[in-house]
């Protein structure tokens, strides 16, 4: 599996594009990597870039970056409307694709030593690869931006950088992390009012009781007032429902919203759960989406076989000579097979008269084994990145010996936590299965009943997954805890499956 990681710098130059032009060359330079996006903002005088590529590539262009960053610009003669402390004010490394959240932070260590070490530039690490609580905010790190820091760091003990050299230097400092995925959202208003854009945003921002996962300020943009955001989880807290909480605050003030602005990328999910919003489409599945269903559609040869072809790749995959993909992900796709089967028979239930008595408790248990079958099938490839992030670790000969044991820590801890979600979501899996073998199309008993017993395999397999990540833990009380709660999920779907296949045998006369 290839892994891909996402890195998303922010540059203190906005307004020359010779600068951040040949910032961005320097990122283009190195093989393997692809410049996504460059987003320049000339009020804020900065310039975000988007890129994507194997670690190790990442890392790469993203310490050319961060030296021409330093050669180009000069701090004490920068100025624009967003915060910064340095040249490179922020880099984050992003889980894409067969990497996980701890082999983020160990790219963030890697980068960030040799940053400090190769080019003398003062790196705070942030977010997941923060070295203490306080650390993990970068509004915390920046508090007073670069002229506070440049007058603190070589006497406030609370400046000292992970890495790199406490003293004053015109490009500033790095703040270097590993974080989630992030949408940069921007709103205008229809005003030149830049005090009202700032109490819009303090009323939606976290930090002073707004909504969780939006970080949010005021600023003046091209004389109108603009309310710029990072959503940093949203899945938790959508867009949309962001967007609508600006318009009414802003309605307070008699104002309105004239138009949005995206920096950077964004995901398609993203879009699409507030076009279901918008549009009143709440039980839109993904597939009724023509490209989505396109895409999740095995490659068609002309053969009635391809589909049988396709999931025999992915038993090659497993046969193959390499550690992954294996048990763990394995047992999520049982026990999204094992979903599947239960929304099978939601399906060939929820629209037939006979059944119109229980038709709206099996349009829930369908919307819900849809989305445990979606979660699973995104576990198949987690696990597997999971593992391979501990490998990672295991094979990184750059980090010191303190630093390599809180990777291994952390990438174990995600390794564990992934197999024991499959655990948790089969063990649903099995309970809708179960309720569908009672209450669904007497002709489809069966087939719930066989979706109970494959979620009872998938919690087995993962169950495995979970105690033998739990045996390489230091932290003893949660490899402890983690057995207890397995184990009462085994004990769980193991009584659902059993009178899941009792109902169907009744059913079915056997």
């Amino acid at each position: 599996m290839r892994s891909i990681v996402e890195c998303v710098p922010n540059f203190s130059n906005g307004r020359d594009p010779e600068v951040y032009g040949r910032i961005v060359d320097a990122i283009s330079s190195v093989k393997g990597v692809q410049v996504l996006d460059v987003s320049a903002d000339p009020d804020h005088n900065r310039t975000v870039v988007t890129y994507v590529g194997p670690p190790d590539e990442a890392v790469e262009a993203g310490y050319r970056a961060i030296a021409k960053a330093k050669e180009l610009i000069d701090l004490d003669q920068h100025q624009g409307e967003h915060p910064r402390i340095g040249a490179t004010d922020v880099f984050p490394f992003i889980p894409i694709k067969g990497v996980t959240m701890g082999d983020c932070v160990a790219l963030a260590q890697q980068l960030g030593k040799r940053v400090g070490e190769g080019l003398g530039v003062a790196v705070y690490l942030y977010g997941a690869a923060a070295t203490r609580p306080e650390r993990e905010s970068l509004a915390a790190i920046r508090k007073g931006q670069y002229e506070l820091w440049r007058d603190e760091v070589a006497t406030n003990p609370e400046r000292t950088p992970d890495y790199g050299p406490a003293v004053p230097q015109k490009w500033g400092a790095t703040v270097i992390g590993a974080r989630p995925f992030l949408i940069a959202y921007n709103l205008y208003l229809n005003s030149n009012d830049v005090a009202i854009a700032e109490k819009v945003a303090k009323a939606v921002r976290f930090s002073s009781g707004g909504w969780r996962y939006v970080q949010a300020k005021g600023f003046l943009v091209e004389g109108q007032a603009q309310v710029s955001m990072n959503l940093t989880n949203f899945e938790k807290t959508p867009i949309h429902r962001v967007q609508e909480a600006v318009r009414r605050e802003a309605a307070q003030y008699g104002l309105t919203v004239t138009h949005a602005e995206l920096v950077g990328l964004i995901p398609q999910k993203a879009l699409l759960d507030s076009a279901k919003w918008y549009l009143q489409l709440d039980d839109l599945p993904d597939e009724q989406v023509l490209e989505l269903r396109l895409q999740s559609s095995p490659e068609q040869d002309g053969s009635d076989e391809s589909e049988v072809v396709h999931m025999g790749r992915f038993a090659a995959m497993v046969a193959d000579r390499t550690p992954t993909p294996g048990g763990g992900s394995v047992s999520a796709l049982v026990g999204a097979l094992g979903a599947s089967l239960a929304q099978m028979s939601a399906e060939l239930t929820v629209d037939r008269k006979k059944y119109a008595h229980v038709r709206e408790e099996v349009q829930n248990i369908l919307t819900e084994a849809e989305a445990i079958r979606h979660e699973l099938i995104e576990a198949v490839n987690e696990d597997a990145a999971s593992f391979e992030g501990i490998l990672r670790v295991v094979r990184n000969k750059e980090m010191d010996e303190e630093a390599k044991a809180a990777a291994m820590e952390a990438a174990t801890i995600h390794a564990g936590e992934v197999p024991l979600r499959v655990a948790r979501l089969s063990r649903d899996a099995a309970r809708l299965a179960k309720t569908m073998a009672t209450i669904g199309n007497v002709n489809a008993a069966t087939d719930a009943a066989v979706g109970a017993i494959m979620a009872r395999a998938a919690v087995y397999g993962a169950e495995l997954n979970v105690k033998v990540n739990g045996v390489g833990l230091k932290n003893r009380e949660l490899a402890a805890a983690w057995a207890r709660e397995v184990d009462a999920l085994v004990e769980e779907t193991e009584q659902l499956a059993a009178e899941a296949r009792e109902i169907a045998e009744e059913h079915g006369g056997l």
